[in-house]
């Protein structure tokens, strides 16, 4: 199978690895997050590069581009651990163009591929977990006229967004919404998140909506397995980073007169991560070689992806801060902000015994010695 990438994807990535190390250093992060962990100007800066518009088809003002490209940016974004949430905007890019009727595609497609609105998924409730079948917000109604009632958890730049894609329970099936930030009965409540994002609890009060699709729970598991691919990718440019400044800090760091890459067991503790950063760069290409499958095969290539990534991320993030020892949890050290990203992301779209548990049941049919 060849894994080389073409000339256009080579080109992109470039394009937005120099943004990342031009316009987007550690310092413009440290007061992004000063500022409460979202950047509209950072924001329309993506845009401009096409990339808000990278699941958007050229009809709509988009770029037409897949989910290898899609890996392609979100690992150079990674890269720069950028606060703007990008993978929101595919989500609804992806989902809004396979999903929606005309009339919504024209009416917001072109906007987020501009970056005039900035659309995120609202899907986490308290009593789900990472189960996406439970849902408790209620809507009513029918054609045009829908109201969604109900709150919605850790939503990314939630009171920074323009309209959220809402899961709600229509007559005991779940139903996919779209739903202004600024309509009357939606209110929010922002904060600062961890690895210093931003995320924001949104409750909806009879608030109107714009029906997506009534076949919620297909559509749903689609956003959140574009999410997955998504945080993979990411998650392979923070493990990239996250070794780099390892293996540069044991080539300068001096113990009993030489430096610690001397020392032959760190040595192959640098070894075993390096192992895991290549075992979840490969899922990742194997999750966004995988997103356009069927739902059946996708959803557990996502499943596995994510559990492998998880698992990577912790060890590496883990034995990074190890081998730095006490400077690697300080916050003036950019490890540290590596460190915070990748807890994030292993607990996003689902942590990684979540996603084990997920991989095990679709074995079952495969499963022991007779299978």
């Amino acid at each position: 199978m060849d894994f080389d990438f073409s000339d256009d994807q080579e080109q992109l990535r470039d394009a937005v690895r120099k943004w990342v190390d031009k316009g987007y250093d550690f310092e413009r992060r440290r007061a992004i997050v000063k500022a409460g962990g979202f950047d509209r100007g950072a924001y329309g800066e993506l845009a401009d590069l096409g990339l808000a518009g990278l699941y958007i088809a050229e009809e709509h003002g988009g770029m037409g581009m897949g989910p290898v490209e899609g890996m392609v940016v979100m690992e150079e974004l990674g890269r720069g651990i950028v606060l703007e949430p990008l993978g929101q905007t595919l989500i609804a890019g992806g989902i809004l163009g396979g999903y929606a009727p005309q009339a919504v595609k024209a009416a917001w497609l072109p906007k987020i591929a501009g970056g005039e609105a900035l659309v995120v998924l609202a899907q986490q409730e308290r009593k789900a977990r990472y189960r996406l079948d439970v849902c408790e917000t209620q809507a009513s109604g029918s054609g045009d006229a829908w109201t969604v009632s109900g709150a919605k958890s850790v939503v990314p730049a939630g009171d920074q967004a323009d309209a959220f894609l809402v899961p709600a329970t229509v007559k005991g099936k779940i139903a996919l919404f779209l739903v202004e930030r600024k309509a009357n009965g939606v209110t929010t409540r922002g904060y600062g998140t961890q690895e210093g994002g931003r995320a924001a609890e949104v409750t909806f009060k009879s608030a109107p909506a714009t029906l997506v699709t009534l076949d919620g729970l297909t559509a749903l598991e689609h956003a959140v397995d574009i999410g997955i691919a998504a945080s993979c990718a990411e998650a392979v440019g923070v493990l990239d980073k996250t070794m780099a400044v390892t293996v540069e800090y044991m080539n300068t760091r001096k113990q009993f007169g030489v430096t610690l890459s001397t020392f032959q067991a760190l040595r192959h503790r640098v070894a075993d991560m390096k192992m895991q950063l290549e075992l979840a760069r490969s899922m990742s290409y194997y999750a966004a070689l995988k997103l356009n499958a069927p739902a059946a095969e996708r959803r557990h290539a996502m499943a596995r992806a994510k559990y492998q990534a998880g698992v990577a991320m912790r060890f590496i993030g883990q034995n990074s801060v190890q081998l730095h020892g006490g400077i690697g949890v300080t916050d003036e050290y950019i490890g540290s902000h590596y460190f915070k990203k990748l807890t994030q992301l292993e607990l996003s779209f689902g942590d990684t015994l979540h996603h084990l548990g997920e991989v095990s049941e679709r074995m079952q049919d495969t499963a022991g010695v007779f299978a």
